[in-house]
């Protein structure tokens, strides 16, 4: 069995419309199919707040993402209340709740976080892979 990988939103819209800024070995562990590549509905509720609020330029990307996910060969995963309350209760003065959302979710998921955020990875999170 092997790991799983969370992606935050950054390294998914990365692997949907730009690849190659994820570091080959990176792209390798999330596509190498023994590991388990999750997606956070979260992401999909962040992205399409963005393109609506004209923050994210990536229009029909929410009609496309559900296929687009699938063909990375990643999992969707909702979020709980479990996930939601460890989100909200986290002592941490970060007040995005979608990077709270993620590092929940990771946590209880035991995944692999895949971030460049610096405001998750200067966190003591058990488990993130980063690059730069």
């Amino acid at each position: 069995m092997g790991v799983s990988h969370l992606v935050d939103t950054r390294v998914l819209l990365w692997l949907l419309s730009a690849p190659d800024r994820v570091p080959e070995a990176v792209r390798s562990a999330l596509a190498d199919r023994t590991n388990t590549l999750l997606v956070s509905a979260g992401s999909g509720l962040e992205i399409a707040t963005k393109v609506r609020l004209g923050k994210l330029d990536a229009p029909g990307l929410g009609a496309t993402m559900p296929a687009r996910i699938h063909g990375l060969g990643a999992t969707t995963i909702p979020i709980s209340l479990e996930h939601a309350l460890l989100a909200g209760s986290m002592p941490w003065s970060n007040r995005d709740p979608f990077d709270r959302i993620l590092v929940a979710q990771a946590t209880i998921e035991n995944a692999v976080l895949v971030t460049v955020d610096p405001t998750i990875t200067a966190l003591s999170v058990p488990r993130v892979l980063t690059w730069e």
